[in-house]
């Protein structure tokens, strides 16, 4: 058995997205290759409702699968195959754009007014751009919960783990999403694929991976006294971990637990042309695709609302 070393550890950036929704970018619009086959993640937390409400209006998605998991508070969703529907906490949503769909995201706070989930961008390998969109709406009652002796909890969002398979499939880069909760201090080895893309990110208390004697700090920026200063944030929270291979990881719970979510997948290894919510192998394919939203076939023939 071999431990995953470390590859990168990461803060995540502020970004301002849809109408003026605030979120935190964990990875994106980079180097695709570093977590291939997922593009970016975006981390959206808030407790103003002034910083949400906004929400996503109509966009198009071509090429990608989109994944929202909610936390806290709901996400009211619509497209343009005439579904409509809402994810509250705990639920999931698979969205397998494919040759393309207009659909607008709104998000509510909870009676507190909190606002919490993540979105996940998986690319679609080259013979898949062009299906046939499909939905996978999964509630937070389908997932299945794993508790190990020692408190660690594990819900299966997709995947196998621990000889439980969760509720979404049929999904190209065959993904595992888990969300995993480890008491404080507990040190606790979890199986992964050797050869998969892997990355943890940690948004709840702090933690430590590949048996390093102190919890990951993200160098960040602080006003002290009226100056700029570099330091180590210790929290943990809001950190990413990309993880090189190996067919392990070992995760050591800091003082206060930690609560990551474990995302794993195939990588697909293709040329990535890139537009916003739009990804296709060439450039060409990408002019096609702004040249199909100009003249109105963006949403292809024969695509039909589906549950």
């Amino acid at each position: 058995m071999s431990i995953r070393p470390v590859k990168t550890v990461s803060g995540t950036q502020t970004h301002m997205e849809g109408a003026g929704v605030q979120l935190e970018r964990v990875f994106g619009f980079g180097d695709p290759s570093l977590t291939d086959p997922f593009l970016m993640m975006d981390d959206f937390r808030n407790d103003d409702p002034r910083l949400y409400s906004a929400g996503f209006p109509w966009h198009p998605h071509r090429g990608i699968e989109t994944i929202t998991y909610v936390l806290a508070g709901t996400v009211d969703h619509a497209d343009s195959l005439g579904n409509n529907g809402s994810l509250g906490a705990g639920d999931v949503q698979w969205m397998t754009a494919g040759s393309g769909i207009m659909h607008q995201e709104m998000p509510k706070g909870d009676k507190a007014g909190r606002m919490h989930g993540f979105q996940l961008w998986a690319n679609l390998p080259r013979d898949q751009k062009m299906t046939t969109p499909r939905y996978q709406d999964i509630t937070s009652s389908d997932i299945p919960v794993e508790i190990d002796d020692d408190g660690t909890a594990v819900r299966i969002v997709s995947g196998s783990f621990w000889g439980r398979r969760g509720p979404v499939d049929g999904i190209a880069a065959d993904p595992q999403y888990l969300d995993i909760s480890v008491p404080p201090g507990v040190r606790k080895v979890l199986p992964i694929d050797t050869y998969r893309s892997a990355f943890a990110y940690i948004f709840e208390g702090s933690a430590t991976f590949r048996d390093a004697s102190k919890p990951f700090g993200v160098l960040v920026e602080k006003e002290v006294d009226g100056k700029e200063i570099h330091l180590r944030d210790m929290s943990g929270d809001r950190t990413l971990v990309v993880f090189d291979t190996g067919d392990e990881i070992v995760v050591q719970a800091g003082d206060e637990g930690v609560r990551f979510l474990l995302v794993t997948g195939k990588p697909i290894q293709e040329p990535v042309a890139w537009h916003g919510p739009i990804v296709m192998n060439t450039r060409e394919e990408i002019m096609q695709a702004m040249q199909d939203l100009r003249s109105g076939n963006f949403i292809r023939e024969g695509a039909v609302g589906l549950s």
